[in-house]
């Protein structure tokens, strides 16, 4: 017999997920971007002029996937992209003034989350900081799997 839902951790760290996106989706409704562009832009804002590829692997997501992302984003005026002058196979994505400033303002998601869960700062990021030691070795596992 499985675990009921609740005491499965896939299940709670989905539902939680799916809960901080409904959280946010007004507030990123508002600025006009999705969550995986305010991903993108917080990506950017680690370390600017990434190619897309390095913005992919940051999310763990496909380059196909953020061509299309970073293409509306531009075209919106927060980031531009160029080919690299070092390898053209390469293109290189840097915000903009505007998305610059937008990323100041997605903020306020990060204080809407500390604010709603109840939690100290200090909890959310301990709690953090042990699902990303989950999330490595689980990585990890899945390394000497394949």
């Amino acid at each position: 017999m499985p675990l009921p839902l609740d005491n499965q951790l896939c299940f709670t760290l989905y539902a939680t997920s799916m809960a901080i996106n409904r959280m946010y989706k007004p507030m990123l409704d508002e600025m006009g971007i999705t969550y995986p562009q305010y991903l993108v832009l917080n990506a950017l804002g680690e370390a600017d002029g990434m190619s897309v590829g390095s913005i992919a692997h940051r999310l763990a997501l496909e380059s196909s996937t953020i061509t299309p992302l970073v293409k509306r984003m531009e075209q919106a005026g927060l980031v531009t992209r160029q080919r690299s002058q070092a390898d053209e196979r390469l293109v290189q994505v840097d915000l903009t003034p505007s998305g610059r400033a937008l990323l100041v303002q997605c903020n306020c998601l990060n204080e809407t989350l500390i604010e709603r869960s109840g939690m100290k700062l200090a909890e959310l990021q301990a709690l953090n900081r042990q699902i990303q030691t989950l999330r490595d070795a689980l990585n990890r596992g899945q390394a000497t799997d394949a």
